[in-house]
Parts: structure tokens; C-alpha cells; sequence
């Protein structure tokens, strides 16, 4: 059965035809986008072990450091959602957990288990039909983005009131967040086609 796509403005129907890196199908009624030929999955691997790696950094190392009246402190994700824990908020801090390091680490291993799979194929189909199917509901739920903009505001906030510095942490928010973004462009029906190779 031939692989169908619809137009998201008119709704025509389309066969999905293989393209050329770089190119980018229209509509032929409406002109709207269709799809684009994605990265490699090899090109894709490298991505998504770049994220593992700033993963690694963001959550290791502290996102701030605090100096208010000659008094420090840093802070790392876990220590925020720790702080939120206790400050009664549970919900809040379950949330930030979930959607700022389980879901985008899940996102991550699945995205990368199944490129690796593909490449050097061990993993029974059944298998890999459940990760595909499992980053396609995690996409929508990984929120480093969000909780990046959070800790901006709350650091720029916080510049009135104590000395507001930095730290490595954030900066590996802020990576991850562009390599998140860029994988989650990346058509998953792609890796469906190599998988049906």
C-alpha cells in the first residue's frame, strides 16, 4: 500500500515520493508544504548523541549560582524540583521532572536505541514499532524549552534582588534545547521507511 500524505491547507492527497536532500514537496493545489527530505539517519545519530552528551551537562552541573548579602548558593534541575517538593508544590515539581529530564532523556535513548538498531539491526521489528510509536507521543511532551524560559525569567528576575550568575547548566539547557528542536523537525516517518526497507 502506498505511503499517503495529506495537505494540512486543502487537504489533497498525495503519495509520499522519495526526495533529494534539500528539497522540499508542495502542494500542487495550494502550495503549501508537504514535507522536506531529512538529515541521515547516520547525520541524524550524530544529533542525537550531541543531546545525550549536552543532556549529560545540563542536568550535572548547576544552572545558576545565587550571592545574596555575602551568602551562595548553586543550583542544579534536581535541586529546583527538590526545592519545589518541599515547598509544598508537589504537582509542580512532578511536572518539571517529567517534562524537563524523564521525557526528554526517554526521547533521547528511544530515538537513539532505534537509529542504532537500524544501522546495525539486533532489535526485533515489534520492538522498534514500539519505540517509533513511543517518540511519537513523547515528542509533544518534552518541555526543556519551556522550562528554559522559566529559569530565564526567574535568573533575570532575581538579577534585582542577588548577584545572578550563570552557570554551565543553563548553558546546556540552552544547547539542548536547539538539538531537541532540531530532532523533533526531524520526520519520523523517515525512520518508519527504513524500517519497512
Amino acid at each position: 500500500m502506498p505511503t499517503l500524505i495529506v495537505c494540512e491547507h486543502c487537504d489533497t492527497v498525495y503519495q509520499r515520493a522519495p526526495l533529494q536532500p534539500g528539497q522540499r514537496a508542495r502542494c500542487l493545489r495550494c502550495a503549501a508544504p508537504l514535507y522536506r527530505a531529512d538529515l541521515a539517519p547516520p547525520a541524524l545519530l550524530a544529533l542525537t548523541l550531541a543531546a545525550a552528551v549536552v543532556f549529560l551537562i545540563a542536568n550535572v552541573f548547576p544552572i545558576v549560582s545565587l550571592d545574596l548579602q555575602g551568602s551562595s548558593s548553586q543550583s542544579t534541575l534536581w535541586g529546583a524540583i527538590h526545592a519545589a517538593w518541599d515547598s509544598e508544590v508537589g504537582p509542580v515539581a512532578v511536572l518539571v521532572a517529567l517534562t524537563a529530564f524523564f521525557f526528554p532523556l526517554l526521547q533521547i535513548l528511544l530515538l537513539g536505541a532505534v537509529l542504532l538498531a537500524l544501522r546495525r539491526g539486533g532489535l526485533r521489528r515489534s520492538l522498534l514499532v514500539d519505540a517509533l510509536h513511543s517518540l511519537r507521543f513523547l515528542r509533544p511532551w518534552s518541555m526543556v524549552e519551556v522550562f528554559l524560559l522559566g529559569a530565564l525569567v526567574a535568573v533575570v528576575k532575581m538579577g534585582a534582588l542577588a548577584a545572578v550568575q550563570p552557570r554551565p547548566g543553563l548553558y546546556g539547557f540552552a544547547a539542548l534545547t536547539l538539538l531537541l528542536t532540531a530532532l523533533n523537525s526531524f520526520d519520523l516517518h523517515r525512520l518508519w521507511e527504513c524500517l519497512d526497507e
